[in-house]
């Protein structure tokens, strides 16, 4: 039995960072992935995600600037646009363990499952360390209907050859949202099923109707207030049964993609096995992100229970485990300020506070909310539904809430959030001069 200072499970931003760490400090690392190395964002998240909507937002940007200067439609051709995403998404796996390799990380490939609090067993062998990192990322919830073994997930989506004619996405959430706006520029007819009153709960309300209007504009069946219950095939096409109010509803279908939230990878590990307490929200960890049931034992990423499920997030924690596992427990992860962004078209973008959020906390509150699409930023490129909410606290004049919708709001977003982390007020930001005419010369006026 081979024996290491660290073995560490999963190879995303957060495990990969964990190792790397440890090693360049001297330390004898193993990296354990039962899937290709690299992780859910490079992979088969985010970053083949956004090459998706790049694509998308070009024919949509074509589309909309017809008649005002711009003559033929732009065609999405998805066999194309897959050849081009694996130009990303190839090169990761190879890339990534060569990495590893040439930093002395010892590599293995295959399930993990702890034997004991310090032996864990990948296929075959058994591997002793003195300390674990669980970075194992997330999988989609189990749905617990019948049929279920008929959904694809987002992995399956964003390697799909041929972009079926019909489309649904059970789920309300930014892969729901994310994926029907690329389908439906590529020429699918989308419907999404989703059991809330509206979609993406977590964000701003005011800007989530605006962003729904325009999904259903755009031809997107946006059905609310609907619960799947199963999912048929009959032949090579799908039937979709669900329930609205008291009545059952069906949808045909030629594919139903699983886009109802995911949960930590936790299940094969046998964490029990180990003296790792975790719950369905992911291993239970103290503010250090150490085990509260195993010092020996660190979490991060979507497999520790606290953090937002995100790839900046998985990165931060990565550097907090590291550090506390090499120095011991100093740091501590900052979720104060973190910017979240749904890749719509338009995309919105989000960080702080919700109104309602800070209503609830009882804050002295000024809200300044307003619809741009009239605005020279939205105009110019004929964006019919553009807004922003901004949320300052009165008494300190500091911003705690910034939500935007339109096409550059990923990229504003930052600007908020830098303003946000460094305690810069709302009447520093009307005082900057910024960049005209751009979107974050916009500012000036939203704050």
């Amino acid at each position: 039995m081979e024996k290491f200072d660290l073995v560490v499970v999963g190879t995303g931003s957060a495990g990969s960072i964990t190792a790397n760490k440890f090693r360049a400090n001297g330390k004898k690392v193993a990296i354990i992935d039962h899937q290709p190395f690299g992780g859910t964002c490079a992979l088969r998240g985010c970053d083949p995600k956004k090459v998706l909507v790049q694509a998308a937002e070009l024919v949509e940007r074509a589309m909309g600037m017809q008649q005002k200067g711009i003559k033929g439609k732009a065609v999405l051709s998805w066999p194309e646009l897959m050849s081009f995403k694996r130009t990303f998404t190839d090169p990761v796996p190879e890339s990534r363990e060569k990495s590893f390799r040439k930093a002395g990380i010892t590599t293995y490939h295959g399930t993990a499952t702890f034997i004991s609090e310090n032996v864990i067993q990948v296929g075959d062998g058994q591997l002793e360390a003195e300390q674990f990192v669980i970075a194992a990322g997330a999988m989609p919830n189990k749905l617990n209907i019948p049929g279920e073994e008929f959904l694809i997930d987002s992995t399956g989506f964003l390697d799909l050859e041929q972009l079926p004619q019909d489309i649904v996405l059970v789920g309300g959430g930014y892969i729901a949202m994310e994926f029907a706006h690329i389908a439906v520029r590529a020429g699918a007819k989308v419907t999404i099923v989703h059991r809330g009153e509206l979609p993406l709960k977590n964000f701003e309300t005011d800007l989530v109707k605006l962003l729904l209007k325009a999904t259903r504009d755009v031809g997107i069946e946006v059905i609310l207030e609907t619960e799947v219950k199963s999912i048929e095939r009959t032949g090579e096409h799908y039937v979709v049964r669900a329930k609205q109010q008291n009545q059952e509803i069906t949808i045909n279908a030629d594919i139903v993609v699983h886009a109802a939230g995911r949960t930590p990878e936790l299940e094969n590990l046998r964490l029990e096995n180990a003296n790792v307490t975790y719950s369905k929200r992911g291993v239970k960890v103290n503010k250090y992100l150490q085990s509260v049931s195993n010092p020996n034992v660190y979490a991060c990423g979507d497999a520790a229970e606290g953090g937002l499920p995100l790839t900046p997030v998985a990165a931060m924690e990565g550097h907090v485990v590291a550090s506390n596992m090499l120095k011991g427990n100093k740091k501590t992860p900052d979720y104060r300020v973190i910017p979240t962004n749904v890749f719509s078209i338009p995309p919105m973008a989000s960080v702080g506070l919700t109104e309602q959020e800070a209503r609830n906390q009882g804050r002295n509150v000024k809200i300044k909310f307003e619809e741009t699409a009239s605005w020279f930023s939205s105009k110019q490129i004929n964006e019919g539904t553009s807004g922003y909410k901004i949320i300052t606290d009165q008494d300190s004049d500091l911003i705690i809430g910034a939500h935007l919708l339109g096409s550059h709001a990923p990229e504003v977003i930052n600007i908020l959030a830098m303003a946000m982390q460094h305690d810069i007020t709302a009447s520093q930001v009307r005082k900057m001069i910024f960049s005209y005419p751009t979107s974050a010369s916009d500012l000036v006026y939203m704050v």
